[in-house]
Order: structure tokens, then sequence, then C-alpha cells
């Protein structure tokens, strides 16, 4: 049998992947005053197990009201740093996966109840709430309470804000940065022309909404350290008619090439209420195709992809560089274990793990 391309390495700027499996940022609403808290500890280290090639820390945010509920995780001040410090220590103990961190501002989709208790928004005069922003006071669902149009000063708030978490990264010493343009979130409606209905410079053309986010990018690249890679994680598509397509994500990704990005993960959705999404197994993967084809930089697939098959066909047919999990790898933390086992691939497991080895994988596990 050939050796699975799924497992096999890859280099990302100075960053060594042992394999093409990672993990995608997923948040878990269970910060403190955006602290992370044990929760935390237990839920990235048992990921830190699983024999992935990378760990990604949750949509961590870079101011508090760039939080999608109270209960996220941020990274904007001393207090933030140091929880995230502490969780990041325990996790190294016992770990050597590379750890990134996705960083973002939820703009409009901001000041939410936690999924759990029903996920809407909480007004800005309710316990837990606070006014929201976003490119156009246009609200993502009708019912909401409008979000304020930043004007100059708010926007290099946030994009100062970018910079300063990218330092804070680097302090914390984490491998890479995500930086969050996806799934509806501030960047994201910068780039979508139904939540972008400005008149500036920032709005209007493809050129214009997409000013913002590259200039979040730069902010983001000059002030993490130059031997580490930042990577952008994109919705390709709004599945709404007149919002963002596949022809304009591809101009965009080749601008992020351009600018130094050293990876695109390509999502979709979450900037309407009226998306029409065609869930089936691997039904974004034709978007990350489009985008791979467009930039020779690695391209990251992700969703719905759950069978060791269909990630071996995704890396090997070229569709995309790497797989990224989410849902998968919580219902089954030990996937990659499971995928090397399905392929004939290799796995590194922590000593205290090797006994659990079954016999007919006796080369599962490497020494």
């Amino acid at each position: 049998m050939p050796s699975p391309q799924l497992f096999t390495p890859l280099r990302v700027r100075n960053l060594e992947l042992k394999n093409r499996i990672v993990i995608a940022p997923m948040c878990q609403y269970s910060a403190e005053d955006g602290c992370m808290t044990d929760w935390h500890l237990i839920h990235l280290g048992q990921l830190a197990l699983s024999g992935a090639a990378l760990l990604t820390i949750e949509a961590s945010a870079v101011t508090p009201d760039g939080r999608i509920t109270y209960g996220d995780v941020g990274l904007y001040d001393d207090a933030t740093e140091k929880a995230m410090g502490r969780t990041l220590d325990g996790i190294r103990r016992w770990s050597d996966m590379p750890i990134a961190i996705q960083l973002g501002h939820a703009g409009r989709k901001a000041s939410t109840e936690r999924p759990w208790l029903g996920g809407s928004q909480i007004a800005p005069d309710h316990t837990n709430g606070w006014q929201t922003v976003a490119p156009s006071a246009v609200a993502f669902n009708p019912k909401y309470v409008a979000p304020t149009a930043l004007d100059e000063q708010g926007m290099k708030r946030i994009r100062d804000a970018f910079a300063e978490a990218a330092v804070r990264s680097a302090r914390l010493g984490i491998d890479a940065v995500q930086i969050h343009a996806a799934h509806g979130y501030l960047l994201h409606q910068f780039l979508s022309p139904l939540s972008n209905q400005r008149t500036d410079a920032y709005g209007g053309s493809l050129e214009n909404r997409m000013r913002f986010p590259l200039e979040v990018f730069d902010a983001v690249r000059q002030a993490f350290p130059s031997d580490k890679a930042v990577t952008v994680r994109i919705s390709a598509t709004d599945w709404v008619e007149g919002g963002l397509n596949i022809e304009e994500t591809v101009a965009f990704c080749q601008r992020l090439q351009e600018k130094g990005c050293d990876a695109i993960h390509v999502s979709s959705g979450g900037l309407h209420i009226e998306q029409k999404i065609p869930l089936s197994p691997s039904y974004q993967v034709p978007l990350a195709r489009a985008v791979k084809a467009a930039v020779t930089i690695p391209v990251v697939a992700v969703g719905l992809i759950t069978d060791p098959v269909q990630a071996e066909a995704i890396v090997a047919t070229g569709d995309a560089d790497l797989i990224a999990l989410a849902r998968t790898v919580l219902y089954d933390p030990r996937w990659p274990w499971h995928a090397a086992a399905a392929l004939g691939g290799q796995v590194e497991a922590a000593p205290q793990y090797l006994r659990c080895q079954p016999s007919q994988f006796k080369d599962l596990f490497k020494s």
C-alpha cells in the first residue's frame, strides 16, 4: 500500500507540520472576562495529544467588544494574556504540538448569548451586552439592534488591536497566527457587499471592500515575528445571491499572497440569515480547489470531513494541501490515530499511551 499523503510533512514558513491534519479553531464560550479557564486547559490539552500536526486556539477577540459572546476568549490585555499563558504552559508540559491562534473581531455578530442558551443578540442595555460595530449600520438580523458604523478612528483602533494581539501572541510563544476573515465576522463584513454599504474608500468596489482586511493583515504581519507564519481564514462565498462570491474571494486570496500570507483556510457562509448552504460531505472542497488553483501557498479545506479515505483523497488529488477538523475531532479526539491505522500511516503518541497500540497496527505509533 503506498504511503498516504495525509501523513506526509509540510513546511509553512518556519513551521514544520508532521502531517496534513490540523485542528481548526472552535469557540468554547467558556472564558471569564475574556480569560481562559480550566476548561480550555482540558479541552485544548486533549486535542494536543491527538496526533494532528497543528492545534489552533479558538477565535480570540482583539478587543472586549469584538467578542462573539461574553464567554469568548480574548487577547487584549495583561489579564487575558496571563490566563492564556497559563493554559499554554500546561499544554506544552506534555505536548510538543505546534500551536496557532485565531485572532478576530465579531463586528455586528458580537454581544450574543452562549449558543446553548439560544445564541441571540443581547441588547446594549442588558447584562452581558454591548453596542456592536460594523462597516455599516446594517444588523445581522432585522430583530437585532443595529451596529454602529465604524469611522476611521474606530477602524484604526481595531487595526491596532489586531497588531497588539499579534505582539502578545509572539510573547506567548505561539507558532502561527490565523486572521479570522470568515463566518460573517468583522473582516468578512467588510468584504461582503451585503454588509458593507459604505460610500468611502472602504466600500463599493471589491478593491475598496478588501482595503481594511488587507490593512489588518499588513498590521499583523508587521507585528508578528517575520520567521513565523501568518495565515487567513476566509468564507469563500456567502451562499446568498449578490453576496461575496468565489471569484471575488480568489482575487482577495491573490492579494493576500502578494502581501506575504502563508496559507489560506477556506470555509464559507455565516454572513447572512438567508444563506442556502448545500451541506454534504466535502461540500466546501470545491471552494478550496478554486483557491488552490489561483495561489501557490498552502490551502486548507474544512467542512464535513469525517472519513480517512475522504481526507486522503482531498490531499492526494491536490484539492487542498491540508484538511482541518472541528466537530469531527470533538467527537473523536483520536481521529488522526484512527486515520493513520486505516490508511497505513504513522502518528506520534505520548509515551503514556504507547501501551494502547492494537497489535494489528504495531507500526502505528512513531518511536
